[in-house]
């Protein structure tokens, strides 16, 4: 794995070991990235199930200002900081070792809003419908955020809403990249 364009292209990043992780390969982040290019100029991203934080990375590499960056496996924020370390900017990211959930209820006392977020939980769980409500109800996005979510082809995606517009989606072998976009 490595950062494929931006000021940090060419970064080799590590995989977190065993089967915990499903890090998003080259040519399937390098499609999702074409595809967000129009909303890559600044702002804060999350990355929500972070494992390696390669999407989060790469989208501070393209022109992202923040990226925070959340797992709950002591052993993917050991990769995840390891891999930041390598951009020698630990300035633009925030790393927060906690279930998903639990940073989704700080960031609401935070008060804190995001421009870009990824949604990529393990498969089994589908809970990609469920956090956007919950973003979405609670002032975590900001007008306009593109949420990208990578899901398998089995998944119960949310449709188009009044809330939520499908800029595009893709599906690349089992892997499925919907994009949303969010209007308040």
């Amino acid at each position: 794995m490595r950062v494929v364009a931006g000021r940090f292209r060419g970064t080799r990043l590590e995989a977190v070991a065993g089967d915990k992780t499903r890090p998003t390969t080259d040519k399937v982040k390098e499609a999702m990235f074409s595809m967000l290019m129009p909303f890559l100029s600044g702002g804060n991203v999350l990355d929500l199930y972070a494992g390696t934080g390669g999407l989060g990375i790469e989208a501070v590499s393209r022109g992202m200002t923040h990226a925070t960056l959340v797992d709950r496996q002591f052993q993917a924020i050991k990769v995840i900081q390891n891999n930041v370390d390598k951009t020698h900017d630990a300035a633009a990211f925030s790393i927060l070792k906690m279930p998903a959930q639990q940073a989704l209820q700080n960031f609401v006392a935070a008060q804190q809003t995001f421009d870009l977020i990824f949604l990529d939980p393990p498969y089994a769980k589908e809970t990609i419908a469920a956090d956007m409500q919950f973003m979405a109800q609670n002032g975590l996005l900001a007008d306009g955020a593109i949420i990208l979510a990578e899901s398998n082809d089995a998944a119960n995606l949310p449709e188009a809403s009044t809330q939520f517009n499908i800029v595009r989606q893709k599906q690349y072998g089992i892997t499925v990249v919907t994009i949303y976009q969010f209007d308040k």
